[in-house]
């Protein structure tokens, strides 16, 4: 009589992916509470069956760097220039990448577009698992794509999608979602830390070993970060999230992580009838163009990736009727604002502590960087005092604790980008003024908080 093995289990924080031999209410690793989950590990026969079968039996050989061959890394263009720009030029062979964003911001409809074009001149592999092939066809119709030859399959299994895919070998393959794909030897239910660790896992050694580039949707939490174990995000390639409101017309999509690019580069897209729209000159969007200027906004450049983006910041100061005034920030640190206001009113000669202050990044932006404390401080001034600020100017620099202006990186590209869009006056930081004057731009360097405040009228 053959005694059956014992279910070996581990247990694991679905934040930072440290195993323990036992559950406890704290993870010592992130610090977090409630976050270790029971893992149910696969048997080790199981597992080599399961590699064995479809992930190939090819044995690996030490090489040195030399010997790589670099011709079979030549990228695939998915046809739309900002999601080339994301990924840093386009698809690498044997990628795995994972998009991620909340429900109904794009995330199948942007990539059935890509497929339907790819499918022209490449094989390729549609894979849903939430979804009937009759919905994904009726999707397709409507929004006028090619269909004759995109390859759709219907299955939660990993163990069946690969099995078809290495029969049919396509260049691309969909897995939408990652969610609710399931290995069968883990004993647990799809959606679970155990199953999306393990099946995302799996699906990443498949792309790498039969050079398939692999595309999974993810899910997004309330808080807005992918659902599911934090290793998630270490095993696969690259880390995309696409940003923006059901209500609104503009997605924003932004790498997290990218082994073949540079992170946080930004692509936008229009929401259409037709399905999802690359943006040629997303500063045009995101900038008024009504004839009217209120006060308190100022156009800042962030920059994003490898280039800069022209954002309007807007800034409301009003009495408070409140004893403790209100502090709110859309699309930037509120803790940066916070502190900011302190340095206004120490090296400002500004209070506003029995001021309302919201502050918000039109287009729904998010801004990340210190290079915009200076354009922050212009807007709140400027709505405090209710002074117009010229809309040809520009105002970027890091504002330090004792009111120094600091230099921001990529100043010189800042100010082209925005001689092209027609502004005619920058007020930068003294460190990032260009050697030479710039035809047409007017450039006001300033190294101290009260220096530059003394431009607002």
């Amino acid at each position: 009589m053959v005694s059956k093995a014992k279910q070996k289990t581990a247990y694991v924080c679905s934040d930072c992916g440290a195993d323990f031999p036992r559950w406890q209410g704290q993870c010592n690793a992130c610090g977090q509470w409630n976050t270790i989950h029971e893992m149910r590990l696969p048997q080790a026969h199981a597992s080599s069956n399961r590699l064995s079968g479809y992930a190939g039996a090819t044995a690996s050989q030490i090489q040195t760097l030399d010997q790589i061959n670099l011709t079979e890394a030549t990228r695939i263009s998915s046809l739309f220039a900002e999601f080339d720009r994301v990924l840093g030029g386009g698809i690498v062979p044997g990628s795995a990448i994972l998009i991620g964003g909340q429900p109904g911001a794009g995330k199948s409809t942007l990539l059935l577009q890509m497929m339907c074009h790819w499918s022209m001149n490449q094989n390729t592999l549609y894979v849903t698992g939430e979804e009937s092939l009759q919905q994904v066809a009726m999707r397709a119709k409507r929004l006028g794509l090619p269909t004759e030859k995109l390859q759709v399959l219907s299955e939660t299994h990993v163990e069946r999608i690969c099995e078809l895919a290495l029969q049919n070998k396509p260049d691309l393959l969909v897995i939408d979602s990652i969610q609710v794909m399931h290995l069968a030897d883990i004993q647990s239910a799809p959606g679970s830390v155990a199953q999306v660790r393990e099946s995302a896992a799996c699906l990443t050694r498949f792309a790498k070993q039969h050079q398939i580039a692999v595309l999974m949707v993810g899910h997004v939490t309330k808080e807005g970060a992918l659902a599911g174990p934090k290793v998630l995000e270490h095993c696969i390639d690259c880390s995309l999230l696409l940003e923006g409101d059901q209500d609104g017309r503009f997605r924003i999509l932004r790498s997290h992580k990218n082994r073949f690019g540079a992170i946080n580069e930004l692509g936008v897209f229009a929401m259409t009838e037709v399905g999802l729209k690359e943006v040629g000159n997303p500063s045009a969007i995101f900038l008024s163009h009504d004839g009217a200027r209120a006060s308190g906004s100022v156009v800042m450049p962030v920059w994003e990736g490898t280039r800069s983006l022209l954002v309007e910041i807007q800034a409301l100061v009003d009495q408070s009727m409140a004893p403790n005034p209100r502090r709110v920030a859309v699309g930037l640190d509120q803790n940066r604002l916070n502190l900011l206001l302190a340095v206004l009113h120490r090296h400002g000669g500004l209070m506003v502590a029995d001021q309302d202050v919201f502050v918000n990044v039109v287009g729904g932006v998010k801004v990340n960087e210190a290079g915009s404390d200076l354009a922050l401080l212009f807007a709140i001034v400027s709505s405090f005092k209710n002074s117009v600020i010229p809309r040809d100017t520009l105002v970027f620099g890091e504002v330090g604790l004792s009111g120094e202006v600091r230099p921001v990186p990529h100043g010189q590209d800042r100010l082209f980008d925005a001689q092209k869009h027609g502004f005619r006056r920058a007020i930068i930081p003294k460190s990032n003024r260009p050697k030479k004057d710039l035809e047409g731009m007017e450039v006001i360097s300033v190294s101290h908080l009260s220096e530059a405040l003394e431009l607002i009228t």
